[in-house]
């Protein structure tokens, strides 16, 4: 932990996916009021932070390019950092000539804005831009390689004419804007049913009499375990073992996560799968540092992952909460937000929330950047998993 609690810089990670909706980035936005470029050196500093977001790239703001020196570079290693710079800046020729050399050491550039003739001495790869605004030119879109990242994209509709213009990278609230679930009902009727013999503790053969029943959930389960998250010397291959080797707790998780993982027609990944796991573990950690004990961390984790069952399933959330007989603190949160979890869940669904709040809830700057980093973590090695 860091000495000063009050000086640690609160900041913003947002996903970025591709057009199958997988996360390939996370951009970085620094609290407003601060020195945006210190604060990203601290951040990007701080212990493990590489190993937490591998291996996603993390894209970082550089408002002044000059200021990236060489001894910037263990902070902001080449391999995994992408460099947005304002394309008002590649107007000055030693801008451009600093970035040619980042580019030379193994930085990639986009571009914020289109940088017009300067772009190609710089060596830009890409552009970004608002695209609730506007898009790039087709020119600036063809002239260069990208990837071109669409910002705050606010829906399905405008998703698609970006993709269609040419852009590779997108993020925004679109990704909550999704059509209820479809496919087969009776397999989200046996997860469902699996979650109520977990919350009853349910002996294990019952457990595999309905596995057995789905292929689907035979297949995740089976994957999952013998996945490269377990490490396991010869493969498992039969429900009994998954189930030991998983445990109670973290199959109860997995199952609770499988709600969403269910593939599209199109085959791309589902959009609130991430969504949900990161806020899962975050509110879980948040709930740790607050002092809540083992049962109250894992209430934490299912207001996190039930709170977009209603956007998920398309029903009212209060038919969601009835049907699964959660407990009334975990009830209160998801209808209303209300209660100490329903305080961590409307932190959780902000950008980047203030100090003052944070203060009142008990948790500090630097707790909420290892939630944020704990939530990313989890959330990656789950996509990658199910």
């Amino acid at each position: 932990m860091s000495a000063d609690q009050s000086s640690f810089p609160l900041a913003g990670l947002e996903a970025v996916a591709n057009a199958q909706h997988q996360w390939v980035a996370l951009a970085l936005t620094p609290a407003p009021g601060v020195d945006a470029w210190q604060a990203v050196l601290a951040l990007l500093s701080y212990p493990d932070v590489g190993a937490a977001l591998a291996p996603l790239d993390c894209i970082v703001t550089l408002d002044e390019p000059l200021r990236l020196q060489e001894e910037h570079v263990t902070a902001l290693p080449a391999s995994r950092v992408v460099l947005r710079v304002p394309s008002a800046e590649l107007a000055d020729a030693a801008v451009r000539k600093h970035c040619a050399k980042l580019v030379e050491q193994g930085y990639r550039i986009i571009s914020d804005g289109e940088p017009g003739v300067h772009g190609i001495e710089a060596g830009v790869r890409g552009v970004t831009s608002d695209c609730a605004v506007a898009l790039p030119s087709a020119l600036a879109l063809m002239s260069l390689p990208g990837p071109h990242w669409a910002r705050n994209v606010p829906g399905a509709a405008r998703l698609a004419v970006c993709r269609a213009a040419g852009m590779h990278w997108f993020s925004g609230p679109y990704e909550r804007e999704t059509s209820p679930q479809t496919g087969d009902g009776t397999s989200r009727k046996r997860l469902l049913a699996l979650l109520g013999l977990l919350a009853r503790d349910a002996d294990s053969r019952e457990l595999e009499t309905i596995l057995k029943q789905d292929p689907a959930l035979s297949y995740h389960l089976l994957k999952l375990v013998n996945s490269a998250a377990f490490a396991l010397s010869a493969p498992v291959h039969n429900f009994g073992q998954a189930i030991n080797m998983l445990g109670r707790r973290q199959l109860q998780r997995w199952l609770q996560l499988l709600l969403y993982a269910r593939q599209q027609d199109d085959s791309t990944a589902h959009l609130l799968l991430p969504l949900a796991a990161l806020r899962a573990a975050q509110m879980e950690v948040l709930c740790r540092q607050q002092g809540g004990d083992r049962d109250r961390q894992d209430m934490a984790f299912v207001v996190g992952v039930f709170a977009l069952l209603d956007v998920l399933l398309g029903m009212p959330m209060p038919e969601i909460v009835g049907a699964l007989h959660l407990d009334a603190d975990v009830a209160s949160a998801l209808i209303e937000r209300t209660g100490p979890f329903g305080e961590l869940l409307a932190l959780v669904e902000q950008p980047m929330p203030d100090a003052a709040r944070l203060a009142a809830l008990g948790l500090s700057p630097e707790g909420f950047w290892q939630s944020q980093l704990q939530g990313y973590h989890w959330a990656i090695q789950v996509s990658r998993n199910l």
